[in-house]
């Protein structure tokens, strides 16, 4: 018999929305004896039940809920039915060639992703209750898309990130089974990249970026391009094959400017897609006194919050970086902005960007907005979105100054 997990009397918003999370201080009482991470029964404060989920009392997150069936059974055929559909998913909105094909809270497996490169997967489990579960949910992954032909040669773990120490985990880094070769090749947009899964940023590679870097081929044709914090060089590179006439792409790490320099030779693009080391912040001042400008700005900084208390911070931040970036586009050109935070919502930034064009005396108009990528889904609940699964957030604006 599973533990039953009370909520406190006017508790509960979250999960009652549709969302996935059970805070710490919304429990009233947990009955009956459990180990953490192990699945409990959810109760409203009136008895009613709200379904099932795995409890961690390291965490403030102390319930993540998994189904709101309270007779679901979490066995093999419950996460085969949680696999098959989120492959589904990705078959209808997607190219699978690579992508995302589990995202935690949004495939309802939640503290799960699973990104495919190829032939090869990567996982990062972030929340106890998903270790138990996390091998048989691979080689119920690798059993799902054999049916459609696709084998998987290898799985590596990067289960390093800094959210496991918050679920009482170690951080773990290394091969699922066998060991293979972990450079993979892959395609995007019709570029080539070589991924580094040992030794990239999360397990990677940014899928989340796919259509975002698609969506600025059309307009950086026969441009000259600057694209900031350029990671593997995957903006610049999509400026690149689409016909810019110069590309610049800046980044602060020696290891990533390497990479990038090598997709730019992979793809024959050397002569028009340059990388320079470089800190952003302190580059893009000495490009305007240099009397550098650009048509296309691209801006991809790193989240500047992890955190709520932080987000103030962070807004500075990102005006400082939109108002450095507006000073270098030509009038007429464009800006591309983003934000990877969920706590720097949508009208923050939106917010924080018209003060950076007011302080920068530039009007801006806007192209389009667009969010992460599909093999991303945001989830929502009851008419809003639950914040875990939204936070990619880019601007596509033309500066339209009257001169």
């Amino acid at each position: 018999m599973s533990a039953i997990v009370t909520l406190k009397k006017g508790e509960g918003r979250t999960i009652k929305a549709g969302g996935m999370w059970v805070f710490d201080n919304e429990i009233d009482t947990v009955t009956g004896t459990f180990e953490n991470g192990e699945v409990v029964l959810v109760h409203d404060f009136d008895g009613y039940p709200m379904g099932r989920g795995f409890i961690n009392v390291n965490s403030k997150i102390r319930v993540r809920m998994l189904t709101r069936k309270i007779d679901q059974e979490i066995d093999r055929a419950f996460l085969q039915m949680r696999v098959q559909n989120a492959w589904d998913y990705r078959k209808t909105t997607v190219d699978t060639s690579s992508c995302r094909v589990i995202f935690g809270e949004a495939d309802f497996l939640p503290g799960l992703v699973v990104d495919k490169y190829e032939d090869v997967l990567v996982v990062e489990c972030l929340a106890l209750g998903m270790e138990q579960f996390k091998e048989t949910i691979v080689e119920l992954l690798k059993e799902t898309l054999v049916k459609d032909g696709i084998c998987i040669r290898g799985v590596y773990e990067r289960s390093d990130a800094n959210e496991r120490t918050k679920e009482g985990l170690p951080k773990v880094k290394g091969f699922i089974g066998g060991e293979f070769d972990t450079n993979v090749e892959i395609v995007e947009n019709g570029v080539h990249y070589m991924v580094d899964i040992v030794n990239g940023q999360k397990t990677g590679f940014f899928l989340d970026q796919k259509y975002n870097r698609l969506a600025m081929q059309r307009i950086c044709k026969g441009k000259k391009v600057l694209d900031c914090f350029t990671h593997m060089g995957t903006f610049a590179l999509n400026a690149g094959i689409a016909g810019a006439a110069e590309v610049t792409g800046l980044d602060i790490s020696e290891y990533a400017v390497e990479q990038a320099r090598e997709n730019a030779r992979r793809n024959g693009l050397e002569d028009t897609v340059q990388f320079r080391c470089a800190n952003v912040l302190d580059e893009l001042p000495k490009l305007a006194q240099s009397g550098e400008q650009y048509d296309v700005v691209i801006l991809d900084p790193p989240a500047f919050t992890k955190s709520r208390q932080a987000t103030k911070n962070a807004i500075k931040g990102y005006r400082e970086i939109n108002m450095k970036g507006l000073k270098l586009v030509k009038d007429g050109g464009y800006l591309a902005t983003c934000s990877c935070s969920h706590f720097m919502t949508q009208e923050l930034l939106e917010k924080t960007v018209k003060e950076a064009a007011k302080a920068t005396h530039r009007r801006l108009r806007q192209v389009e907005f667009r969010t992460q990528a599909p093999d991303h889904p945001i989830l929502w609940a009851n008419s809003a979105n639950v914040p875990e699964s939204y936070y990619l957030k880019f601007f596509i604006f033309q500066v339209v100054d009257e001169r």
